[in-house]
């Protein structure tokens, strides 16, 4: 017997598109035990679609009516891109719902919108041998652009059924501080969760004196940490391990410098670690542990006293994010001397291959293409990049392209906002070398995008301007950026995939 596909024959996107009245996404149609799944648009609004030969909703919210190919009497539903729909999409056709990554090559592509998705999937498809991570965003994203653990998963999914993304891809509960935190992104399904320890790690224990570090040193909660001041001297002082083609070496003082400046931040990740263990049960999770945004640099020899430190408390993670030397800023270029980074990358790489092995994370690496190289080539499979607010920058690229008028007001509310706005983050931009609005040609705007400054004021002004209301309560640029990329769909899907694909083939097999 012909399959609906078959019947459907070669005009399959024109005929459901007649059936259903929606422009149909190709790359969506897919049949699945006897049922045709589709996705298309109407009016700039994503509907879904079933054509199958009953009215079973097999969980899906749709409505049903009867539609004849040749005399042959079919049903097709149609429902909105919910929750509800989203979850039995993941249950009908299980490419749609992330899976655990592992220690593989891995980029990871935050959507602070919901809308970037398969601008991300056609970015990906420039590359071979990295898994995407299509369903990422941090606690702090959430609550600043009001969005829901099960919004991020959901958007993933229907952008990987939209563009028909069957090769698999990860969810990363990003930068979580608590408990709570790992409920609310369990609860969504999430599989990745990146511990944030950065509110228990001690800079101030970079530039101790030895007195003032040996003080800290005994007041450690080594209960917490399940060992002692003695044995931990015993473990580590003097002594030296060959790793990889080098030596790395600790003395009393480097010791008591890693110890304090990490000795909290460990023990809060163990409690992070047996909690979710706890939690997820028999189902599937990974762990990355990050400690990037931190005030200082981790120099290699407290990189491997924190691995060590991790794997004596039994917690087992598949990549790790180590602040490096130089800057990561949000949103631009790496600043500072590549070749020092290149000598300490090295070093950071060759402990992930001898204690995991496991993969070095790239925080804020968005933009640093000038980085890209070096870790491809150090790193190789062990490598994972972690972008997200470039995809909001290029975003409002596309939005420049086709409703000027509304870019510059975003522009102008960013740098008015920006001072305020920028308080958690790691960037230099300054207000005096910003791009007035004003003064730019319509044709010339998507380039202000590439302006140091102005880029950054943008980068670090998203969750302001995704939830600012007027008096009223009427959102004042959310709903209208919403609409302007609704109904400009392709031009925002060209803009991730062109910035996007520069961020990922450089990793590329």
């Amino acid at each position: 017997m012909a399959s609906l596909l078959e019947l459907l024959g070669d005009e399959t996107v024109d005929r459901l598109g007649a059936l259903s009245g929606l422009s149909v996404y190709p790359r969506s149609i897919f049949e699945q035990g006897g049922t045709v799944f589709f996705m298309g648009n109407k009016n700039n609004s994503h509907v879904f679609g079933m054509l199958q030969s009953s009215t079973l909703t097999h969980g899906f919210e749709v409505s049903f009516k009867e539609v004849k190919l040749g005399k042959v009497v079919f049903y097709l539903g149609l429902g909105p891109t919910n929750h509800t729909n989203a979850c039995a999409l993941r249950q009908a056709l299980p490419w749609t719902a992330s899976i655990r990554v592992g220690v593989h090559k891995s980029a990871g592509l935050g959507d602070r919108m919901g809308n970037a998705t398969p601008g991300h999937v056609r970015a990906m498809r420039h590359t071979k041998g990295i898994i995407p991570v299509f369903a990422q965003q941090s606690i702090r994203e959430m609550e600043r652009t009001v969005r829901t653990s099960n919004e991020v998963m959901d958007a993933a999914s229907w952008g990987v059924f939209q563009e028909g993304w069957t090769a698999g891809f990860g969810s990363d509960a990003d930068h979580l501080k608590t408990p709570a935190d790992i409920d609310y992104c369990a609860d969504a399904g999430f599989i990745m969760y990146t511990f944030d320890p950065r509110d228990h790690v001690d800079n101030d224990a970079e530039t101790d004196d030895v007195e003032t570090l040996k003080k800290k040193f005994v007041e450690l909660p080594w209960d917490r940490l399940e060992t002692t001041a003695d044995s931990t001297s015993a473990a580590y002082i003097d002594k030296s391990w060959d790793l990889e083609g080098f030596t790395f070496g600790l003395n009393e003082e480097q010791v008591l410098r890693a110890a304090c400046k990490y000795g909290r931040a460990l023990a809060h990740v163990k409690e992070q670690y047996r909690y979710l263990v706890e939690k997820m049960d028999d189902r599937p999770y990974e762990v990355e542990v990050s400690v990037d945004e931190t005030d200082t640099p981790t120099r290699p020899e407290e990189h491997l006293y924190i691995v060590m430190e991790l794997k004596r408390l039994g917690v087992q993670w598949v990549s790790l994010a180590p602040r490096f030397i130089g800057r990561f800023e949000k949103g631009v270029d790496y600043i500072g001397d590549l070749g020092e980074f290149e000598a300490a990358f090295a070093k950071h790489v060759a402990i992930a291959k001898a204690m995991g092995p496991y993969k070095i994370s790239l925080h804020s690496g968005s933009d640093k293409f000038s980085v890209y190289p070096i870790a491809a080539k150090l790193a190789g499979d062990l490598v994972h990049l972690k972008t997200a607010g470039t995809s909001y920058l290029e975003s409002l690229r596309a939005v420049s392209r086709v409703d000027p008028s509304l870019f510059r007001e975003i522009l102008a509310f960013a740098i008015d906002n920006y001072e305020e706005e920028k308080v958690s983050y790691h960037v230099s931009a300054v207000l005096d070398k910003m791009i007035n609005p004003d003064t730019v040609a319509d044709a010339d705007l998507p380039a202000v995008l590439d302006q140091f400054d102005t880029r950054q004021a943008l980068h670090v002004t998203f969750g302001k301007v995704l939830t600012i209301k007027d008096d009223e309560g009427n959102y004042i640029f959310k709903d209208r950026l919403m609409g302007v990329l609704s109904s400009n769909e392709e031009t925002l899907y060209d803009a991730l995939e062109t910035y996007l694909a520069k961020h990922v083939v450089p990793f590329s097999d």
